[in-house]
């Protein structure tokens, strides 16, 4: 390992071991706008040579094509990674709406969807990446538990579930890793999935460790983005909400030019201490589909914040105005 590499951590108790930063794949399809796709799979193998080994995907970005997207990069370093995906948002016509099923002859229907797909026989680790109340828990892990016993998966995960919900899961089998979106702005998850994960052994995912760009500074206000670029929709980003909101960057920006790094490597930085903080592991993955935005990210794994400095970030969440989504049904922040 090179002092370019990022260190490695043990995904949960019982999960495979990875890099302390992993790569979120969703945005090499679709949601932020146009792709360069030449310079997306330049990034996938820079982010190996970096260290970064827990790539993450769903069956849900681009319907699909974005674990196809992988499929090539899947095959040439299938030995080298430990490859993510999830199930149970489904789509329909209406871009507006998603809807979300968890029930076992859906379960099992997907996974092979995406075994073919991603064209590998096993994925390492598998997420229900929402919730349906509807469904009774223990059917709905019963049947991922199932996919182990079958060797179609190797680890399991939940994502946006609150505290009660992952030991309920846990009992039935365990959990390797909660993915939810946890930064400097959705802190939500502390309520009580970070404790119980603590408890359990499990690894916290933060999705969006960024704020879906926010906190690097790259734009202030969702009219900047184009057209194709989901976050115009997003109640944080527009009208009078962006502008309370870019204000709270200030200690970012302070904090960053003390350590000659970027405001997107503070918040990053923030993330990964997290584990110091709650005692679990916490493994991160922003999204890029820039090489130099990815060297930048894992950068930030060598930044230590001081107490000080922590003390002057603490209170941004609790300031923060506007919901994560324009509707927020199945997300944990609804059922704490």
């Amino acid at each position: 390992m090179t002092d370019t590499m990022i260190d490695r951590i043990r995904l949960g108790a019982q999960g495979p071991e990875v890099g302390v930063q992993g790569l979120g794949c969703m945005g090499m399809s679709e949601f932020y706008g146009g792709t360069d796709e030449a310079a997306a799979r330049d990034t996938l193998e820079a982010a190996l040579a970096a260290g970064v080994t827990l790539f993450d995907t769903a069956d849900v970005y681009g319907r699909g094509a974005n674990e196809e997207f992988l499929k090539p990069f899947v095959t040439a370093h299938r030995d080298e990674i430990t490859l993510a995906s999830k199930f149970s948002i489904v789509r329909t016509d209406d871009p507006q709406f998603r809807a979300v099923r968890n029930d076992p002859a859906y379960i099992r229907e997907s996974v092979e969807g995406s075994l073919r797909r991603l064209g590998v026989e096993v994925i390492d680790l598998y997420y229900m990446h929402r919730r349906d109340p509807e469904v009774p828990f223990a059917d709905s892990v019963g049947a991922m538990a199932e996919l182990v016993a079958a060797g179609k998966v190797r680890h399991l995960g939940l994502s946006e579930v609150t505290g009660p919900e992952l030991r309920e899961a846990h009992a039935v089998h365990p959990i390797a890793a909660l993915q939810s979106e946890w930064s400097l702005f959705s802190r939500s998850v502390e309520r009580s999935a970070v404790g119980a994960a603590a408890e359990l052994g499990v690894a916290l995912v933060p999705y969006s460790p960024l704020g879906r760009g926010f906190l690097t500074g790259a734009f202030a206000d969702a009219g900047e983005l184009s057209e194709g670029d989901f976050r115009r929709r997003q109640p944080r980003f527009t009208g009078d909400n962006a502008a309370v909101n870019a204000a709270l960057l200030e200690p970012v920006r302070k904090i960053a030019a003390a350590h000659g790094a970027t405001p997107a490597q503070i918040a990053l930085a923030w993330v990964q201490q997290r584990a110091q903080v709650h005692g679990l592991p916490v493994v991160p993955i922003p999204g890029t589909r820039k090489r130099s935005r990815l060297e930048e990210n894992t950068g930030a794994t060598r930044i230590t914040l001081t107490e000080d400095e922590l003390a002057l970030l603490e209170p941004i969440a609790g300031r923060v105005v506007g919901d994560r989504y324009p509707e927020m049904t199945s997300l944990s922040d609804t059922r704490e």
